[in-house]
């Protein structure tokens, strides 16, 4: 059946969102091999912490593709972007145990991430259109997949590495390749263009209504990316060399992003009602002082608070994305393309500054500055616009 998407909906479509959901969580299943891997990757080729902060750095360079990507996507129909990516990043990540030399690693990691960006510049933006006026509850499914891939990733890495040598890794690309397959047959015929723009401006007068609101939330994006690098790349890295063994550093990483899948959702959700603006505040209250109490704790504690981390720290992607989609609603692929660009480029470079302090003044003292950043965006929120209420 044709799903055809030019105009917004009125009614939230749950399976069709649901199901690009889902295709998002199997991608960044695959995504998260890598934080879970950097152990092993450091064994292997004799890494520093900074090199293996570059090594998701490579993976984050494709990003400055996303706004064009996203100024495609709002005049043509790329939905194979959605139908292909799963399977190309399950296969590049699943190969990266099997890597003779760390140039052929760095192809693996280029290709992997010229899928996500892909995937990622368009994907909030059809679940989006399929959302009527629930836009931060489209967010909420989206990061939910996200978010559940990343749990599952760590987990399925350590598992199979229980069953299977590395070199036997690659045989998990079958399930990136299935996801594909069945996204084929469901919406080879989805038109994936969110809206028509009303005129096809160049790239100049497109995003020059942008910035005022690009700019407070790259700035935004600023103060958080550090503490997000540390939790979700330098986690198992910071608790084997606390003394955990790889499978606890793996589980506690699941654990977190579990209780990161908790508050995507309802962030997102909530956003809706409550407004953007006093989900983030609440976030950028409460998170810095989770994140120091955790540096500060061992045991059961850390555990404790890396659920609050995930619940309230790394969850609040949606209302962000939402802040964006809402805002642009003419041109939100080249929008979301933009914001995309600037989480990604402010991520990979908080991989490297997070890798570099680690080897000068070690990963606890990092955690603490990455702590300490995240305050600084509180001023920041009160100049995103509030949420837009639509009518129905």
């Amino acid at each position: 059946m044709s799903v055809e998407i030019v105009q917004e909906t009125e009614k939230f479509q749950t399976n069709e969102i649901a199901t690009i959901s889902i295709a998002h969580g199997v991608h960044d299943t695959y995504s998260a091999f890598l934080p879970t891997l950097l152990p092993l990757l450091i064994e292997k080729f004799s890494l520093t912490n900074t090199l293996a902060g570059m090594l998701s750095f490579v993976y984050q360079i494709p990003s400055i593709l996303q706004p064009l990507i996203g100024h495609l996507a709002d005049h043509s129909n790329l939905r194979y972007l959605i139908i292909l990516m799963p399977s190309v990043t399950a296969a590049m990540m699943s190969m990266l145990g099997i890597a003779p030399n760390q140039g052929f690693l760095i192809f693996l990691l280029l290709m992997a991430g010229l899928s996500s960006a892909s995937l990622h510049a368009v994907g909030p933006v059809f679940t989006s259109a399929l959302a009527g006026t629930r836009i931060g509850r489209s967010t909420g499914f989206w990061m939910v997949g996200g978010e559940l891939g990343r749990a599952l990733g760590p987990i399925v890495i350590v598992t199979a590495l229980g069953f299977m040598t590395i070199e036997q890794l690659p045989w998990l690309m079958l399930g990136g390749i299935f996801t594909s397959l069945f996204l084929f047959f469901k919406f080879r015929t989805f038109e994936a263009q969110a809206q028509k723009p009303v005129t096809k401006l160049n790239w100049a007068g497109a995003t020059a209504n942008m910035w005022p609101i690009m700019i407070p939330i790259a700035l935004l994006l600023f103060t958080r990316s550090m503490m997000t690098a540390a939790l979700t790349t330098f986690l198992p890295v910071y608790m084997t060399d606390a003394g955990s063994s790889l499978w606890l550093a793996g589980v506690s990483l699941s654990i977190m992003e579990v209780a990161g899948i908790i508050g995507a959702f309802l962030s997102g959700t909530l956003s809706d009602t409550l407004g953007r603006r006093k989900i983030l505040l609440i976030s950028a209250a409460i998170t810095p002082i989770c994140m120091f109490l955790f540096i500060l704790s061992s045991n059961f504690w850390q555990i404790f608070l890396l659920i609050l981390l995930g619940f309230f720290g790394i969850s609040v992607t949606p209302v962000i994305m939402a802040v964006v989609l809402e805002s642009f609603p003419e041109r939100r692929a080249l929008a979301n393309g933009l914001y995309m660009f600037f989480f990604f480029v402010m991520n990979g470079l908080s991989l490297f500054l997070v890798g570099r302090l680690g080897d000068t003044i070690g990963l606890r003292n990092t955690y603490f500055i990455s702590a300490g950043l995240i305050p600084l965006g509180l001023p920041v929120i009160a100049f995103l616009p509030k949420s837009i209420k639509r009518q129905k």
